[in-house]
């Protein structure tokens, strides 16, 4: 039996204040064809997955916080105990707005390479407005922070 135990789990910490946790895929001794499964916690008042798309459907579950979900034109707060579906494509972006931490959970598929983690470690996140559609009316800012 392969399993993969959190606790001892490597993370990797982003430039938008998230740091992430493979479970499935990536470092995890778990690998799938079919998917991939990880934990995110994002930093209290603006910690960030940024505005991005990729190939992969892809869902996000709030563990626990409160964040600002961006999909296409839409905006919405996700609380703990919610998720949202991700269709193939579509530019997303979510936002912790609370003053805790948010944990959430991603599974995408097929598994596989996401080019926004390479993009937003090398500071080329296509920008919002700029070279990917602009964010929904309303919406926290894009990170376009680049490396320290």
């Amino acid at each position: 039996m392969i399993t993969a135990d959190l606790s001892k789990t490597e993370s990797r910490t982003y430039p938008a204040r998230r740091r992430t946790q493979n479970i499935v895929g990536g470092a995890s001794p778990i690998q799938a064809k079919n998917f991939a499964l990880g934990n995110v916690t994002l930093e209290p008042n603006g910690g960030q997955v940024p505005w991005h798309n990729q190939e992969q459907e892809e869902v996000y579950f709030i563990v626990e916080g409160t964040g600002e979900m961006c999909l296409g034109n839409e905006r919405q707060v996700l609380t703990t105990g919610q998720a949202a579906y991700i269709p193939s494509g579509v530019f997303h972006q979510l936002t912790n707005i609370g003053d805790k931490p948010l944990r959430m959970i991603y599974c995408y598929g097929p598994a596989g390479d996401v080019a926004h983690w390479r993009q937003e470690l090398a500071g080329t996140l296509p920008k919002a407005g700029g070279e990917a559609p602009p964010l929904p009316a309303g919406a926290q800012p894009q990170c376009t922070e680049k490396p320290r």
